[in-house]
């Protein structure tokens, strides 16, 4: 099945709270395909290059609790 203009043309006039649910249900289909894309080489050496900066300092990073908190109290 491929998607058409046409397809993409009607879920943008779709509400977002529709829209979320399609995206929703998009990801759903992914995570029960069980596959990992491969990455490019280009992604393969940033995630190399974050991985080594983690244990060179790994004081340095801030928790994704503490992101979501200053994300929250900055609005």
């Amino acid at each position: 099945m491929s998607i058409t203009q046409a397809t993409v043309e009607e879920i943008k006039k779709l509400g977002v709270a529709e829209k979320i649910l399609i995206v929703e249900e998009i990801w759903d289909s992914i995570l029960e395909a069980d596959e990992v894309p491969e990455l490019s080489a280009e992604q393969a050496g940033e995630l190399n290059r974050r991985i080594d900066s983690y244990h060179a300092n790994p004081e340095a990073g801030r928790t994704w609790e503490e992101i979501k908190a200053a994300f929250w109290n900055a609005k």
